[in-house]
């Protein structure tokens, strides 16, 4: 019996929406108040969904203290309280949270408990992101 778990993570991380593509003037015209030299910050909520088989002795598609034990070790310790534009998978793309979503997908990938079906990055209230693989993206059903 195949059942989903989402799972949800906080961290605070601060970035700045920037591409040397770019002039000053083009860089605050398609970035905006997002642009700014000092950079803002977010609070995060991550959600993890992940799949798998019922195990028939615990109940549960995965043990939860492993995935957060995961969760923690490679997702918040490498996050949380970060400049994101100082991380080296931000060196040579634009630490937008479109990117920041594929990224904590390839964390996740790393955890083999439980299939990762998609990774939901919330940015503000009114903005939320979604990334489910490149299967998926390929299929245009995102």
């Amino acid at each position: 019996m195949k059942a989903h778990l989402n799972r949800r993570y906080h961290f605070s991380a601060s970035h700045r929406l920037h591409t040397e593509a770019y002039d000053a003037a083009e860089n605050l015209t398609v970035f905006g108040k997002c642009n700014n030299p000092h950079g803002h910050g977010h609070n995060y909520t991550v959600q993890v969904t992940l799949s798998g088989q019922v195990d028939p002795a615990t109940g549960m598609v995965c043990n939860l203290s492993e995935l957060d034990a995961f969760a923690q070790t490679n997702l918040l310790a490498r996050f949380d309280h970060t400049n994101l534009n100082t991380l080296d998978c931000f060196a040579n793309i634009v630490s937008t949270t479109e990117n920041l979503s594929i990224e904590i997908y390839r964390i996740f990938q790393g955890f083999s408990a439980a299939h990762l079906e998609r990774v939901h990055v919330e940015e503000t209230s009114n903005n939320s992101f979604d990334y489910a693989g490149e299967a998926t993206l390929a299929s245009g059903s995102i």
